[in-house]
């Protein structure tokens, strides 16, 4: 080989990034059943159309015509990044469409009555917004807070429970995994805290996921023999 051309192929070589060597990989593309995508986060605005487009629309205050628009994906994006949905390109999934249901929710969580109102104490548990809280008559005693339920495949099951078993460093022989603040009300399924974030496309096992620090004050607020009532359906399965 001739110095010019040995030149030639070692600029070439440096040219190239770290680990590169491969073609670059192809464009993003949103998973419908998800805010997360197929090959990964981009820094693009998507110009996808999501399955929650049109109701994330109307939560954000746009025109829901449930079509995307640059307009759409700017707002969706910036509501994103505020909440730190990941990854912020503006594709309305259910994450984000959960995440306007959950801030709707704070201040009167069962406008709708749909957790049923008891002189003791219940822990309302809302699958579709992923928010549970603890009432007794008309008065919250803790939360409204987000929390992630049960996958497809190991939903959290729905209907009237009762707090049988507490355990406050249980440790999950299942799943070989910690379960900080467990409070067991339907076989398996529990309350419990986790270290991930709970505003995720990738549901539980079939436990109540709950941040540790709503957790920890969940823990002091429901006793054993406490009623629970789940309803509903999480937003993706």
């Amino acid at each position: 080989m001739t110095r010019r051309g040995a030149a030639v192929l070692l600029a070439a070589l440096v040219a190239l990034p770290a680990g590169r060597a491969a073609a670059e990989p192809g464009p993003v593309v949103p998973d419908p059943r998800s805010d997360h995508t197929v090959a990964g986060s981009a820094a693009a605005c998507t110009k996808q159309t999501g399955p929650y487009q049109r109701q994330v629309e109307r939560g954000l205050g746009l025109k829901a015509d449930g079509r995307q628009s640059p307009a759409d994906c700017r707002a969706i994006r910036a509501f994103q990044k505020r909440y730190a949905i990941e990854p912020d390109v503006g594709f309305a999934g259910p994450v984000t469409w959960t995440r306007i249901q959950q801030l709707a929710g704070m201040k009167n969580p069962n406008a709708a009555g749909k957790c049923p109102v008891r002189t003791y104490r219940v822990a309302c548990v809302d699958l579709t917004r992923q928010l549970s809280w603890v009432q007794k008559g008309t008065k919250v005693l803790w939360g409204p807070a987000p929390m992630r339920s049960g996958r497809a495949g190991h939903r959290t099951r729905t209907g009237w429970f009762t707090v049988y078993w507490k355990h406050e460093k249980h440790w999950s022989t299942l799943y070989n995994t910690p379960m900080p603040y467990s409070q067991f009300f339907s076989g398996g399924q529990a309350f419990h805290a986790i270290r991930g974030s709970v505003h995720n496309p990738d549901g539980s096992w079939g436990c109540v996921n709950l941040r540790l620090a709503d957790a920890r004050k969940l823990w002091d607020v429901l006793k054993k023999g406490d009623r629970v009532y789940v309803w509903g359906r999480r937003p993706g399965t």
